[in-house]
């Protein structure tokens, strides 16, 4: 029997709603957090149609909505196989459909949240765009690495779809030979970067919401499913 097999066999309602309690307290801390750490300038530009106040929110609700959703099929698929079941042998297809447009739309809201933004934060623009290039060189190194190494269907969760890639040998190649956590500790840096570069305040909010809540994800979804699929030693290998 295989490891999804496996899975599938024993699971019960309990498993599939593990650390979920958790991690809906954690979103509204966070969200509450969040929002009150941003700036609301009294004269606040536009760009299409938002400030950079009404941007960073769209961009914290979009996380929410892609992470939340992520956990909801990863555990359906995972413990019941729902989307083979609806979608057959394009499951993964229209998977990938589904979470890389929300992926995307990470850092281009944070770009409109910096664009809007009016603020400013150390005063010093030759000191945060340099880091903020370094920052975003890092992401870039790390999405190569991704696409070369690991490949975008190991990166959206494959393993929680098909037994081969669930058997594929652990990679440590690029990022990954520096750390097993590229994806989730090295690549959000890039959102840290483009904060920088705009020299946002709005933006870098919304950096740290994102980075710290994609940790969220790891802890409480993808870590109990990773320590069912490759016990007893678990490492962030699948997506975000």
């Amino acid at each position: 029997m295989g490891r999804i097999a496996g899975i599938r066999a024993r699971s019960t309602w309990r498993d599939m709603a593990e650390g979920q309690v958790l991690h809906f307290g954690l979103i509204v801390l966070l969200v509450a957090g969040a929002t009150a750490l941003l700036h609301h300038p009294a004269f606040a530009p536009r760009v299409l149609g938002l400030t950079s106040t009404g941007w960073a929110l769209v961009s914290i609700w979009l996380a929410v909505i892609h992470q939340v959703f992520v956990a909801k099929v990863f555990r359906l698929q995972l413990h019941r196989g729902v989307m083979t079941r609806v979608f057959g042998d394009r499951d993964l297809a229209v998977w990938q459909a589904i979470f890389l447009p929300l992926l995307i739309a990470r850092p281009l809201t944070l770009i409109l949240v910096g664009w809007a933004d009016p603020s400013r934060l150390t005063g010093l623009r030759w000191l945060e765009i340099a880091l903020g290039l370094a920052l975003i060189a890092v992401a870039i190194w790390v999405l190569h690495s991704v696409i070369v190494h690991f490949t975008i269907r190991r990166a959206v969760g494959g393993d929680h779809f098909r037994e081969d890639i669930a058997d594929l040998p652990m990679v440590r190649e690029g990022a990954f030979a520096v750390t097993p956590n590229a994806m989730y500790g090295l690549a959000f840096l890039g959102l840290w970067g483009i904060a920088l570069l705009f020299g946002s305040w709005n933006a870098l909010v919304v950096a740290l919401f994102q980075h710290v809540y994609i940790w969220v994800h790891w802890y409480l979804t993808e870590k109990p499913d990773m320590e069912r699929l490759y016990p007893p030693v678990a490492s962030p290998a699948a997506g975000v």
